[in-house]
């Protein structure tokens, strides 16, 4: 496929100025795809703006594609000469193209592009054939040659001259040459390597110095391009007398190779030419040809005497591989006579240079979540060196999760090749090194840094899964209970936190009427004040939740316990009317001896642990000398025997107080009458308690059943606990209550709490069983090492109503009795 555009008009000036001519050239923009490439075929020196070709069509790609998807040229040469129109999807020219800056003297000159389209990066490599226009003139580097001439030169002689120069190639370089007549010279064309030509003055008719001493000729050199293009250079000849020998070298062109990396001063060459002639005319002088170029003049240099060529500038094969040199050999006659030969300086390469990475596109940010394969940045390589010193090889870090694709022509696609967390590494610096197959092989690294965009991919999590939160009753409502925290291993908005409590029920009543938690600290608050007597411990389901899409969340349990104050004074519940708040009367014989058991005040505290210790105590007494009340059993015993000179009535005022701080306490009055004949009626009231009658008997038995009952399950009790103490004693420090019993408040039923308490005077175990949350029983067994009797108490202090099954019980058997038992059952709503 092939597309027709006319070419720009040139003008093209003369050195006389004497004729103009403006014309027009057309030329075919050839493009063609081999192996994925496209090719483009231009003239030089187009104008800026002119068209190359439709990528569009060509690359088979839309308009509104080409301007979405950024399609840009990236050229490999220094200068950008060509852009993209993306409203027509044109190539077009940025800046003056002259192919022989680009390509110098090269039969073809391509100028590769490659085009990067983005939104998936992707390479297209097209190239750029210039072609040549005749826009260059011949031209010889000096204007004027001047040559001496002895006049017994033998017809035939040859006379190298200065070859032209036209940087133009093809057609257009240079053709021919011509020489301006006259009667001594001719001009011969002799080929030499390479296809050049060098111009060659022949003497056809013998010289005569007497008849004509100088010959003024004209060298014209002519191109093949239309119209004509020359250049001109003017040859002045002196011809001189006598010394008619030349300086001869053994061989016209010699040639020689060095390695680029040779030292100063080293020895190129040796250079010999003989002269046949005598004296001073066959005395030889070595110089470099009157047009070597500073290029070879910096470099090399020839010693005068010996004809020995030397190094003294610094060899790069990568500047030039190759350098020709003319030498001059000249006697020391009259006129001086000169011999000419050619040295050819071959560069061998070494493996001087080190390979480069060179980034095609740059990098963009990267999710953590992007798939294997997922194209992160284009590069390619390169290596000025030649051969396989030239040949780069790429490779990525070990153990990085990117991996090289090659493309073509030593271009790769940097891709991901395993999973990527930025929580692990936010930013990766990937290195690249780049190895050529030179002895030794040269390396060079680059850093590719590539960042991490973060995906909601960790949940919050709590500093640990649950909490145990210990607060006092009778609390001030909208008090901060507990602070929990949580993190989140994300960034920015992924990794905000905000706190929540899950709905749940305690004692059938939303938790959410028991407290509330700040969204953004975690600080948990009460509602209301606790009371110990009614909620002992209920649990609080926290949740975590982070603001990423889609949210993340994670639960912990805060498990509240409730700390029991002493909010409660001690309650009589035997007398049975001093309970109600009456008087209690009690009769006694006259005739009772000291220690004679009157009656006894028995009191319940609702509160627990210290707070429930109850102690009595005679505060005031009608004889303070003849009754006493035990400070643990609260029984009235007589001190001494009863006088007739004792009143017959005695009032006594008894205090209960608590253990707790600060103290609770109650009082009872008991009035007693002393009577006279009233110690028959004890006595067989004492034997009837002592005959087992079928209501005691009943009785009897199902205080003793009762008693074993929980004796029994008091020792089982401990023995579990103590076997599950001893196994998980290296990770719990608590036998009663560890994070995996959490699980058995769901199963209100098998929960059993032991307190055992022996700090004090009154030793005493609680256990605890039910619904931990309304701890509908109490089991709680009084040793007291003071008291002559020991009490087994089964009580449920939250409440002091009915006892009057319990009640009569102590009526019958007061006397003789040496232990009580009290009982509640209060049924849970």
């Amino acid at each position: 496929m092939s597309h027709k555009r006319p070419e720009v008009t040139k003008n093209m000036g003369y050195r006389d100025w004497r004729w103009q001519a403006l014309w027009w050239h057309h030329f075919f923009l050839l493009w063609s795809t081999i192996e994925g490439q496209t090719r483009y075929t231009i003239p030089e020196e187009l104008k800026q703006g002119s068209v190359v070709g439709n990528l569009a069509k060509d690359l088979g790609l839309g308009l509104s594609e080409i301007f979405d998807r950024k399609l840009r040229v990236a050229s490999e040469a220094g200068k950008q000469y060509f852009s993209v129109d993306a409203g027509k999807g044109e190539l077009v020219v940025t800046e003056r193209i002259d192919r022989e800056d680009l390509c110098g003297q090269s039969a073809s000159c391509i100028l590769p592009l490659q085009l990067v389209i983005e939104a998936p990066l992707q390479l297209h490599r097209i190239e750029i054939e210039i072609r040549d226009i005749n826009d260059n003139s011949p031209s010889f580097l000096t204007q004027e040659i001047k040559l001496k001439i002895p006049e017994s030169v033998a017809l035939g002689k040859r006379f190298p001259l200065e070859s032209a120069d036209d940087p133009d190639v093809g057609s257009n370089s240079l053709k021919a040459y011509t020489l301006s007549k006259n009667e001594c010279f001719t001009l011969n064309i002799k080929e030499i390597e390479n296809g050049k030509t060098v111009p060659e003055l022949v003497l056809e008719k013998s010289l005569d110095r007497e008849n004509n001493a100088f010959h003024q000729l004209l060298l014209t050199a002519l191109d093949g391009g239309t119209p004509v293009r020359s250049g001109t250079s003017k040859i002045s000849i002196t011809v001189l007398d006598i010394n008619d020998n030349f300086p001869i070298f053994d061989k016209t062109v010699y040639k020689v190779s060095l390695r680029e990396n040779s030292t100063k001063a080293i020895s190129v060459i040796n250079l010999k030419a003989t002269d046949v002639d005598e004296g001073p005319n066959g005395e030889v002088e070595y110089s470099f040809g009157s047009r070597t170029p500073d290029s070879v003049l910096s470099i090399f240099e020839i010693n005068a005497i010996t004809g020995e060529i030397l190094l003294k500038g610094e060899l790069d094969y990568e500047s030039s591989t190759s350098y020709l040199i003319d030498i001059t050999a000249k006697d020391k006659g009259i006129p001086e006579m000169e011999g000419h030969c050619r040295v050819q300086v071959e560069i061998e390469d070494i493996n001087d240079n080190a390979p480069e990475v060179v980034l095609t596109s740059k990098p963009n940010s990267l999710r953590e979540d992007a798939p294997r394969g997922t194209v992160v940045a284009l590069l390619s390589a390169r290596d000025l060196d030649s051969g396989d010193n030239g040949k780069v090889t790429l490779q990525v870090q070990k153990g990085s999760p990117f991996s090289l694709k090659p493309s073509f022509s030593n271009n790769y696609a940097l891709v991901t090749s395993g999973v990527l967390d930025r929580e692990s590494y936010s930013e990766y610096n990937i290195e690249i090194t780049a190895t050529d197959s030179g002895s030794p092989p040269l390396t060079s690294k680059k850093t590719i840094p590539v960042s991490i965009s973060d995906v909601n991919d960790n949940p919050p999590v709590f500093s640990q899964p649950s909490y145990n939160v210990y607060i006092k009753e009778n609390g001030v409502p909208g008090s901060i209970l507990f602070s929990v925290s949580a993190s989140d291993l994300d960034f920015g908005e992924n990794a905000k936190i905000s706190y929540s409590i899950l709905d749940s029920k305690v004692q059938d009543v939303s938790v959410s009427s028991y407290v509330y938690i700040n969204s953004d600290n975690g600080s948990i608050y009460s509602m209301h004040s606790f009371d110990y007597e009614k909620l002992k411990v209920f649990q609080i389901q926290v949740q975590a939740k982070d603001q990423g899409s889609p949210s993340l969340s994670s639960n912990a349990t805060v498990h509240v316990f409730i700390l029991d104050q002493n909010d409660n004074a001690p309650a009589v519940i035997y007398p049975s009317s001093a309970s109600l708040g009456s008087l209690a009367h009690q009769r006694m014989p006259r005739s009772g001896k000291a220690g004679h058991l009157v009656t006894k005040v028995t009191a319940v505290d609702a509160d627990s642990g210290h707070n429930a210790w109850i102690s009595y105590k005679l505060a005031e007494a009608t004889d303070a000398s003849l009754f006493t009340v035990n400070r643990y059993t609260g029984e009235v015993r007589t001190k001494r025997p009863v006088s007739e000179q004792d009143d017959s009535s005695q009032r006594l005022l008894i205090e209960i107080r608590d253990d707790g701080e600060p103290v609770q306490s109650t009082t009872v009055t008991v009035s007693i009458l002393l009577e006279d004949g009233l110690h028959e009626p004890i006595l067989d009231l004492r034997q009837k308690a002592a005959e087992p009658s079928k209501k005691s008997g009943r009785i009897t038995l199902y205080l003793i059943l009762s008693l074993a009952s929980v004796s029994v399950l008091s020792l089982v009790t401990f023995l579990i606990l103590t076997v599950k103490c001893i196994r998980n004693s290296r990770s719990s420090g608590s036998c009663c209550m560890r994070r995996t019993d959490c699980d058995g408040y769901k199963n209100p039923n098998r929960n059993l709490q032991i307190q055992l308490n022996t700090d004090g005077p009154i030793k005493y175990v609680e256990v605890l069983g039910g619904d931990m949350l309304s701890q509908s029983q109490s089991f709680r067994s009084c040793l007291s090492p003071m008291s002559e009797y020991s009490d087994f108490t089964f009580v449920k202090p939250s409440s002091t109503t009915d006892f009057k099954e319990m009640i009569n019980v102590l009526d019958a058997s007061l006397p003789d009795s040496t232990w009580t038992f009290e009982s509640q059952q209060v049924s849970r709503k």
